[in-house]
């Protein structure tokens, strides 16, 4: 409902933020940081830094251990479909399904957390830039539309953003995985290491690196070190790795202007034909469903890739009948995700007088090396992947499995660790394809009566074939760095599930084939921004959170010196 003057004076900033994850969080700051009067708008409870209630308990202290209640699972049918998500200690993360519904044409696993922080407080922290590798991709491919900025324009806010968040990690000089500022690396293991020389010996282009990861090998900006509790995904009180609630929202609230409405699900963006301009939000308030509306002068969009393009959808007005700036009809299009879950394992008889030291949050990393060179080119497939994995040794759980024997074995058995077992699983690039979209779905409502999403996307054929090199090199590598009983799998899995959606308004430099431009603008409305995964213009084949962070702080400053200029 439109608000009478003077509280429509109350209800306006300089700034408003959709959503409190990785890129709402960095927008957050920056702009709060620049000087707006910033209000971010988050439509789950608030959690402060520490508000982490399972961070601290030991397994036997969840009721039924590792299991839910039927009745909680009933909630949360898809978000089980992880396998992980749905475990007592981070269930309450995770949404209600039942309340927040959506469709599928073609099986999509949408994971989702609303809360302040989002999935800042959930992800896996694996921390790589895109090279011009990837940002040249498809130009020089022919595939899709080009991105309108290359490495170059990124690299200062790449900086920029490991500085912030602390990213450990070690330099190796491979153009296809730009080294950044890095804080010391966490170490390897001793198999690793000597598999980091075995693959490197017997391997021209393969380099095994430690992954480079948003845990803190060092106290860091206020911050505590990471304890190697490996218990992440509860929450970490010691702020030991980036997440909006340990990081940039306490540095966006020691500013005074910032703002924080949770329980806020932004509906709509309200449009002003006469000037062009996205005038504020409309938003339901998720306790009372009293619909309010909001006012700035910009609009950062940080809801995540499926949220932000909901919101641009459902934005229809006489200017745009099919959803806020979407003069292209790409919008809701080109939705891409990794996939995964393909690799090899393997067993070692060496090193059975080493052991490592507590539970390390972070693996190994085994960067892209097909088609990087001429001599790397694959004819089957375009693009590539990359590998993450780690070794350690078979636990005293082993003995459970053989119960036909007892004494001095059995009890030798629980108490000595097992072999040491290495494996490695891919992460593979999906092509931007136009046919994998999402929709809005007015048939079906949530909870506060909104229209919900449809996914149709799925793999094709470039995945699949790659997916053949993916557990095909991972085997060569294995067997040819001394491991035994190598074990191939290939766990094909949805779209979605490895949880980095991205595209579905993407940059671009032609209105004509693009929602975005170079700067994270909505073409046609100048004062929005979409600095999400939504944005993406292909996927590369890296973890893509630190690029978010990188194009928000890029576009908040591009905003505020056209807020300056007069522009915005």
């Amino acid at each position: 409902m439109a608000l009478p003057g003077t509280v429509k004076q109350q209800n306006t900033y300089d700034a408003i933020v959709i959503g409190s994850g990785i890129s709402g969080g960095w927008a957050a700051k920056e702009l709060s940081e620049k000087g707006l009067k910033t209000l971010v708008l988050e439509r789950g409870r608030d959690v402060k830094h520490g508000d982490y209630p399972t961070a601290m308990m030991e397994s036997w202290e969840f009721e039924g251990r590792t299991k839910i209640s039927n009745d909680r699972l009933a909630t949360q049918e898809k978000q089980n479909r992880t396998g992980y998500t749905t475990h007592p200690a981070s269930a309450h993360w995770f949404v209600n399904d039942v309340e927040n519904p959506y469709s599928e044409e073609k099986r999509f696993d949408w994971m989702r957390g609303y809360h302040v922080g989002g999935r800042s407080l959930l992800w896996g922290r694996q921390s790589y830039r895109l090279s011009d590798l990837d940002f040249e991709a498809n130009a020089k491919e022919g595939i899709a539309t080009d991105w309108p900025i290359r490495y170059r324009d990124l690299a200062p806010w790449y900086d920029y953003a490991e500085r912030f968040a602390g990213i450990s990690g070690q330099k190796e000089n491979l153009p296809q995985l730009p080294d950044g500022q890095f804080l010391p690396p966490m170490e390897m293991n001793c198999l690793e290491k000597a598999l980091r020389k075995r693959i490197a010996d017997r391997f021209s282009g393969r380099v095994m690196t430690i992954g480079r990861a948003a845990n803190l090998t060092q106290p860091h900006n206020g911050r505590g070190s990471c304890q190697s509790r490996n218990r992440c995904i509860r929450g970490c009180p010691y702020g030991a790795y980036f997440s909006s609630n340990a990081a940039t929202l306490p540095a966006a609230y020691a500013t005074g202007n910032l703002t924080l409405r949770p329980f806020s699900i932004v509906n709509q963006l309200i449009y002003d034909k006469d000037s062009g301009r996205a005038t504020g939000v409309r938003v339901i308030d998720a306790e009372t469903n009293e619909v309010i509306e909001f006012y700035a002068r910009v609009i950062f969009c940080c809801a995540s890739a499926v949220a932000s393009t909901f919101i641009l959808l459902n934005s229809v007005s006489e200017r745009f009948p099919h959803g806020l700036g979407n003069d292209s009809g790409e919008l809701g299009h080109n939705l891409m995700d990794h996939h995964f879950k393909v690799g090899a394992t393997g067993m070692s008889d060496e090193f059975g007088d080493r052991y490592y030291r507590g539970n390390r949050p972070n693996g190994i990393y085994i960067p892209r090396f097909r088609n990087v060179s001429k001599e790397s080119m694959r004819k089957d497939y375009v693009r590539g992947f990359g590998y993450q994995g780690s070794a350690s040794r078979v636990d005293w759980t082993r003995g459970i499995k053989e119960l036909n024997y007892f004494g001095s074995r059995l009890k030798a058995d629980l108490i000595a660790p097992g072999p040491w077992r290495f494996g490695i699983g891919a992460w593979g690039e999906c092509l931007p394809y136009h046919e994998n979209r999402l929709s809005l779905n007015k048939s079906l409502r949530d909870k506060w009566g909104q229209p919900t999403v449809t996914f149709n996307c799925d793999w094709k054929a470039n995945e699949l074939a790659m997916r053949k090199d993916m557990k095909a090199a991972a085997v060569e590598m294995l067997e040819a760095s001394g491991l035994k009983e190598v074990t191939p799998f290939d766990d094909v899995s949805a779209p979605g599930l490895c949880i980095h959606e991205m595209g579905t308004a993407r940059m671009g430099r032609d209105p004509k084939t693009s929602v975005l431009n170079q700067w994270n603008q909505v073409h046609a409305v100048p004062n929005v921004f979409v600095t999400d995964g939504a944005c993406m213009t292909s996927s590369a084949c890296v973890n893509p959170s630190l690029t978010y962070m990188a194009l928000t702080a890029r576009a908040c400053d591009h905003a505020v010196s056209e807020m300056k200029k007069k522009n915005l």
